[in-house]
């Protein structure tokens, strides 16, 4: 894989550094990108995209939420399809009837708005798009990060709630127009090899360096049809890993296929960039040079070849033990180094093949036929496996690889996102996991490490967790058993499934029916209006390299509670600072007496030593809230929680170095938490008080941000900035959070 820092054209299927006659202006509107994001577009700034999305996705850990926000500024009806998926809060026996609950109202939802309802267990949420709601160029956005559907021609975006909510009251997604970036596809697959390779071959190539990030990834050239659509949509899934912003591929005779079988024929077109388009920067990926991959913990973009790792089995597994051990801060301690016995062999507790990313039929094929006949064993090591849709599970059971798995001692579930996010097949403590899923960050899989308790995700193709599963936990590369691809039946895709159990009022609204509240659904807290002047608490500093979603929030348990913002907040940070909670609590008390007219003596400190500094205080005016420091905090998931739950304890603002993704970003801008960028983090420790002057005409106005640090009763200068904002996203910031801004508070 080799990586251009620099544009290159793309003419007859080649590329080039220069093309004489072709400026890079009017190349880079030769892209699939550029053309699919022009026609979303309204056209109503040059500089700035405008877009309308096709259709709008979410599961069940983010719809309540999102609906609630959107009926709050003013939603009367759904004004798009929109998908409401049940994937992620299936099993209510984490959460009992709280989860079923939350399923009844997206089903009343989407009879009163005209909606789509996919009923638990049917399908995850990224298969039902891509089998029922893509189309070549169209756009789709989803409250998930793992919104990709570029392989079938359509841009997918994954997003916080508060940017489904704008489309859903008829509001624009803003941006600048993203650069993209050309992966240039050539050779072929050998046997063994599959699409999680190429993605974590992608993924460990572009993560750390950001060299896709918030950019758009277009896959081109003469390698793409050596790929079967289900390879495809396994590598595009997984672009998310990289921090793009979204991705498309070129289509063809192979895409033509999937929507002939998905009685979609309609929504298919051919997609190609132009000659003469214009990259601004470029990926060289050789399918032919790819080997099968591993991805120690704690994250997609630690990969290696499996072979490599099994060379020197001690160095890799201690490096990724200690690089885990401080990450999780001292609190538990990972071992990885005993799975390697006397012989050198690296011992596997558990495989699980699942998901959006794993759980594809041609993944379970290949897997099956690695199987059949032999022996997964009786001994510590179990394999699960989970189609990612009734439809699919149906093709596998009529071609035989569900009898083959099962005889094989694998378990077959159903359609489930839980192994991603740590609600299914939870390893015990110190076990060591291989699994085709999206992500092994800390506690996905999920571990409590406040409960003393860690066990270890490697991420691997689902082919070569079944040659570990072939030789009973005994880590395994695919092509050291398999020497040729499997003949594939093709998947016979039975609609009438869908047609059946899924509710569809796209297009149908019933305004009289009666939203379903069980007792943990709660409308979101009023939040304050930005005042001229804040005073913020710095509650909590994170010095780790990159900081998680999961770690803001966690999930797992957790997701029971997602309709019931006060009761989710409890949970905030609690795997990373078990103290935040509290502490933010006790600034968000000192408002309340604030505004109550007592005004807190702590803060009266802090306002007597800026005035004895000459900056003028006054606390009747200005709001008191809570901020975080993390040096880059965002990475993972979509889910706004990680902003609104600070936001409902109080908090106001984040400091960091840089934010990992655009859509954590969003959320704190959606949730009117303020985004500051600095440099300065010393200035930032548990407890400091950081005064913003003027902060309300800063925003608005485009001025410099004037801010102070107060500790041990010195005031010192803090440098900080807000960032590029849009005119909408600052007006936003300025009413206190996204209701507040629709409802013109």
């Amino acid at each position: 894989m080799k990586l251009r820092d620099k544009g290159v054209f793309y003419w007859n299927g080649s590329i080039a550094e220069f093309i004489g006659g072709t400026s890079k202006e009017e190349g880079r509107k030769k892209t699939i990108a550029w053309q699919i994001l022009d026609r979303h577009d309204n056209h109503s700034d040059p500089d700035v995209l405008h877009i309308t999305f096709d259709s709008l996705t979410s599961h069940d850990i983010t719809y309540v939420g999102i609906i609630q926000t959107a009926r709050a500024s003013g939603m009367t009806e759904f004004p798009m399809p929109y998908v409401l998926t049940n994937c992620h809060n299936t099993l209510c026996a984490v959460g009992g009837t709280i989860n079923e609950d939350d399923h009844q109202f997206a089903l009343s939802a989407a009879h009163k708005y005209g909606g789509i309802y996919v009923p638990p267990c049917l399908a995850v949420i990224h298969s039902y798009n891509r089998e029922m709601m893509s189309g070549c160029g169209k756009m789709i956005l989803g409250s998930d990060s793992h919104t990709r559907y570029g392989a079938l021609g359509t841009m997918g975006v994954g997003e916080g709630g508060g940017e489904l909510a704008k489309q859903l009251v008829k509001r624009t997604y803003d941006m600048k127009r993203p650069e993209v970036v050309l992966v240039y596809v050539t050779g072929s697959l050998r046997p063994g090899v599959g699409p999680q390779d190429v993605a974590l071959a992608l993924v460990a190539a572009t993560y750390e360096n950001g060299f896709v990030k918030n950019r758009v990834m277009e896959f081109a050239g003469p390698g793409i049809a050596s790929l079967s659509q289900d390879e495809r949509n396994g590598i595009d899934v997984m672009t998310t890993e990289t921090t793009c912003w979204s991705s498309v591929w070129q289509t063809d005779e192979t895409t033509h296929d999937y929507y002939l079988s998905h009685m979609r024929e309609e929504d298919f077109r051919i997609l190609e960039p132009a000659d003469g388009a214009y990259y601004d920067a470029c990926i060289e990926l050789n399918l032919s040079e790819i080997e099968c991959m591993i991805a120690l913990p704690m994250h997609p973009s630690y990969a290696l070849p499996i072979k490599e790792l099994k060379k020197d089995p001690i160095r890799y597994l201690k490096e990724a033990e200690e690089r885990s051990n401080s990450q999780l801060s001292g609190k538990v301690k990972m071992d990885l180094v005993s799975k390697v016995d006397k012989d050198g062999n690296v011992h596997i507790d558990q495989g699980v093949i699942a998901g959006c990313s794993g759980g594809i039929y041609e993944n379970i094929i290949a897997a099956a036929d690695i199987l059949k006949d032999n022996d997964c064993g009786n001994g510590e090591f179990r394999l699960s496996v989970y189609p990612d849709s009734m439809p699919v599970y149906k093709a596998l059971v009529n071609n035989g690889a569900v009898s083959d798995l099962v005889s094989s001692g694998a378990i077959i579930r159903e359609a489930f996102c839980g192994p991603c996010f740590g609600a299914g097949d939870t390893p015990a403590n110190n076990e060591f996991s291989i699994r085709h899923s999206t992500r092994n960050f800390p506690n996905r899989e999920g571990s409590k490490p406040t409960e003393g308790q860690i066990s270890a995700v490697a991420l691997m193709d689902a082919r070569s967790i079944a040659a570990t599963a072939k030789n009973q936990g005994i880590l395994t590369a695919a092509d050291e058993v398999v020497s040729a691809k499997p003949e594939i039946t093709p998947a016979v895709f039975d609609g009438s499934i869908y047609a059946k159990r899924v509710y569809n009022g796209w297009g149908h609204p019933e305004p009289e029916t009666e939203l379903r509240f069980g007792p943990n659904i709660r409308d979101w807290p009023s939040q304050p209006v930005l005042s001229e002047d804040v005073l913020l608490k710095n509650v909590c500093h994170i010095d780790d390299p990159v900081t998680t979603t999961d770690e803001l929030i966690p999930s797992g348990e957790t997701s029971s509670f997602r309709s019931n913002p006060l009761r989710l907040a409890e949970f905030t940070l609690s795997r990373k600072d078990p103290s935040y909670v509290g502490n933010a609590k006790a600034v968000k008390a000192m408002e309340e007496q604030r505004l109550n007219g007592t005004v807190p003596e702590e803060a009266k400190h802090i306002a007597d030593l800026l005035q004895k500094q000459g900056i003028a205080v006054d606390l009747s005016k200005t709001n008191i809230g809570s901020s975080i420091y993390a040096r880059k905090p965002g990475d993972g998931s979509a889910r706004e929680q990680a902003a609104s739950c600070q936001r409902v304890l109080g908090g106001a603002a984040n400091f960091a170095k840089e934010y990992a993704t655009k859509r954590y970003r969003s959320n704190l801008i959606n949730w009117g938490i303020l985004p500051f960028l600095t440099e300065e983090a010393d200035k930032l420790e548990n407890g400091d008080w950081v005064f913003l002057k003027h902060i309300r005409t800063s925003l608005l106005e485009d001025q410099p941000v004037e801010a102070w640090v107060i500790r041990n009763n010195e005031v010192l200068p803090l440098k900080a900035e807000l960032g590029s904002l849009e005119k909408d996203e600052k007006e936003i910031l300025a009413s206190g959070c996204l209701i507040n801004y629709y409802r013109g508070v």
